[in-house]
């Protein structure tokens, strides 16, 4: 609820026979996204990363260790008998961008979305009951989506912190440096970057969305969590792309009611 406060209101609108194990699954993926911004060694993120890798293992031989949310997770696995491989793609893609460097290009964000908010979705899907070619389909473009967006609304965060790790190939395309989105600019070459990058998690998303008469009924509450994806892409466009925009930094009152809306409409 406080770190990942939308995929706690998603999780809420699952069957409950699937609420607390997709609560621990939220829990342990905040463990591995939130090392990078807590170090300051890599060493230090790399053994932490590895307890997790062994936590993993050691749940998979039905011997957790004593820490609350793998321990949940372990129910978590034996009740729906998740993919261990979703849980090691998710930290050893965090492990890889544990390196403080930009993505180099906008493929190199979306293999990081896929290994990571991909991931979540699939095992959210397996905890559905849900085994299916086009639901995969959908959760593969729907966690590009959210890698994406993850990316632009985190970049003035990164940008106090004198860190940029938006796609260099789109803002050497449009000719803006780090340095720009550092210093906070809001000229058209700097919104056109933002453009870019945000009409490819547009486009995600309407791909997920051309197949949804092919993706199984069960399957659409794992994919809720495009609500807020929609929401932050409206409001970016209402400020013509300036992602520094006071009004993109607050968390939306009515998102609860959005999603509400959704899933009583049973669409994503």
């Amino acid at each position: 609820r406080k770190r990942d406060y939308e995929g706690f209101l998603c999780s809420l609108l699952l069957p409950a026979e699937c609420r607390i194990s997709a609560f621990a699954l939220r829990a342990f993926n905040m463990y591995p996204f939130q090392i990078k911004d807590s170090i300051t060694q890599k060493t230090t993120g790399l053994m932490r990363m590895q307890f997790w890798r062994e936590a993993v293992e050691d749940i998979y031989c039905d011997n957790p260790p004593h820490q609350p949310v793998a321990t949940e997770l372990w129910r978590a696995v034996k009740r729906h008998n998740l993919t261990k491989m979703w849980f090691m793609k998710i930290i050893d893609e965090r492990e890889k961008n544990l390196d403080d460097r930009a993505y180099r290009n906008i493929q190199e964000l979306e293999m990081y979305a896929e290994n990571t908010q991909s991931a979540l979705l699939y095992l959210t899907l397996e905890m559905l009951g849900v085994r299916d070619i086009h639901a995969d389909h959908a959760a593969s473009h729907i966690g590009k989506a959210q890698g994406i967006v993850t990316c632009l609304r985190a970049t003035p965060y990164h940008s106090t912190r004198q860190k940029v790790f938006l796609p260099m190939d789109i803002c050497m395309l449009h000719g803006v440096s780090q340095e720009d989105f550092i210093r906070g600019k809001q000229e058209k070459n700097v919104r056109d970057v933002i453009y870019d990058i945000a009409s490819q998690a547009h486009i995600h998303l309407e791909h997920a969305r051309s197949f949804s008469k092919k993706v199984p009924v069960k399957a659409y509450p794992a994919f809720f969590c495009t609500v807020a994806l929609d929401d932050y892409l409206y409001n970016m466009r209402k400020v013509d792309f300036n992602i520094f925009h006071p009004s993109l930094q607050k968390k939306s009152t009515l998102l609860p009611l959005h999603l509400y809306i959704r899933s009583w409409k049973k669409t994503y």
